[in-house]
């Protein structure tokens, strides 16, 4: 309890990174089920979907951002694949 207000004290939030295991015939399948994945968790606001990522099983070192990762004022990322053509841009659709 805060001993001032009387309310319970809020404790600090850490990070985590949840590893799903998932099979796909290659790594384009595996990035498009990734997108579907955190198209579908979106609605939860502690899902940080702008950092997902997908790595081999063996070879989990190696990372493949799924999302571009410009960030912009406010917090805000392009919201374009990975390597898209053309200029970053928040009105970009995915």
């Amino acid at each position: 309890m805060n001993r001032v207000e009387g309310t319970p004290a809020r404790r600090e939030r850490e990070r985590f990174v949840v590893h799903l295991p998932v099979v796909a015939t290659d790594l384009a399948a595996a990035l498009r089920f990734a997108r579907s994945i955190t198209r579908a968790v979106s609605f939860l606001a502690d899902v940080d979907r702008a950092e997902t990522t997908v790595s081999a099983e063996d070879a989990q070192g190696v990372r493949h951002r799924v999302f571009c990762d410009r960030l912009f004022a406010r917090g805000r990322r392009c919201p374009g694949l990975a390597g898209h053509d053309g200029d970053c841009g928040v009105d970009r659709h995915r």
